[in-house]
């Protein structure tokens, strides 16, 4: 006897497994989109790149010092 049993889903043909159920799947709406997630992707947006922006002006800056050029 096998220590490790199988379940009944690794029996199941893949198009079963991976199937969306016809209660849970919907088309979206796209005439009211979903603002939080808006407002979600856009801020993490501007606030990623206002981080690089800062890390690349100190690279910059360290550059410069390093190599006397400040």
């Amino acid at each position: 006897m096998s220590v490790f049993q199988t379940t009944g889903i690794l029996r199941r043909p893949a198009s079963i497994i991976f199937a969306r159920s016809m209660f849970t799947a919907r088309a979206h709406d796209n005439s009211r989109p979903n603002w939080l997630k808006v407002g979600l992707a856009l801020g993490s947006t501007v606030v990623l790149w206002g981080l690089l922006i800062k890390q690349h002006n100190e690279d910059v800056a360290e550059y410069k010092r390093r190599n006397g050029l400040q």
